[in-house]
C-alpha cells in the first residue's frame, strides 16, 4: 500500500505502480456509431427471440434488450469483427441475460414463499433449459420443413431411421440425406442464435 497526493492537499491510500493506475484508467467502450450499426442489424431479431422467451412480455423483453446492448456498449473487445458478425455473441449475451432474470424471478417467489413440490423437483438449471429450447425451437424454425421434420423425428422424439421413414411416409435413404444436410445447414443458424454447436 502507498498515499499518493490527491492535487487537493489530501492523499490517497492505495497500491502504488502501474496497476494502481490501470484501475482508475476508464474502461474502454463502443462508440456510438458502432453501437448504433450493431443494433440496426440485431436488434429487431433479438427483440423477437427474447418476447418468445418471455411469452410476450414487451417490457421485460426490451429491458433485456437493453441490458445485452448495455453489456455490448461495455465491452468492445468482444465485437472485434466488425457489427456485422456480433449477432451469435449478442445472443449468448441476452441468453444468459433471460436466464439471470428467470432465476432472479424464482428466488424472489422463494423468498415470498411460492415454491411448489415441482420446483424442488425441477432439473438443476430449467431457466437454462427453457432458453435453450426456445433457441433451439427459433433455429428449427429456419430451416424447410423437409429437413426440420426429420431433425424434430430422429433427435427430439428420439426415433430410429425405420421409424421415422415410416412416420414421415419416406424412404429411410431420403431420411439419412435429409438428417445430413439438416444437421448440415442448423450448424450456422445455431452459431447466429448463440448455440455453437459441440
Amino acid at each position: 500500500m502507498g498515499t499518493q497526493e490527491n492535487g487537493a492537499g489530501g492523499t490517497i491510500r492505495g497500491e502504488a505502480g502501474p496497476d494502481a493506475r490501470a484501475k482508475d484508467r476508464p474502461r474502454p467502450v463502443m462508440d456510438r456509431d458502432t453501437l448504433a450499426e450493431l443494433h440496426r442489424l440485431h436488434a429487431a431479431a433479438l427483440l423477437r427471440a427474447l418476447l418468445r422467451l418471455t411469452s410476450g412480455d414487451r417490457g421485460r423483453a426490451e429491458d433485456m434488450l437493453q441490458e445485452t446492448f448495455l453489456r455490448a456498449w461495455q465491452n468492445p473487445q468482444a465485437l472485434t469483427r466488425g457489427p456485422e458478425h456480433g449477432r451469435p455473441w449478442l445472443f449468448t449475451v441476452a441468453r444468459r441475460i433471460a436466464i439471470d432474470h428467470f432465476r432472479a424471478l424464482s428466488a424472489r417467489a422463494k423468498e415470498l414463499g411460492d415454491e411448489t413440490p415441482e420446483d424442488r423437483a425441477a432439473a438443476d438449471d430449467p431457466y437454462e433449459e427453457i432458453v435453450t429450447a426456445h433457441a433451439v425451437g427459433d433455429a428449427l424454425a429456419e430451416l424447410p420443413r423437409h429437413q426440420r421434420e426429420v431433425l424434430v423425428e430422429l433427435h427430439l422424439n428420439d426415433r430410429s431411421t425405420a421409424d421415422a421413414a415410416e412416420v414421415l411416409g419416406i424412404p429411410p435413404g431420403t431420411v439419412k440425406s435429409r438428417n445430413f444436410y439438416a444437421v448440415r445447414a442448423l450448424r450456422p443458424v445455431l452459431e447466429r442464435h448463440g448455440l455453437a454447436p459441440a
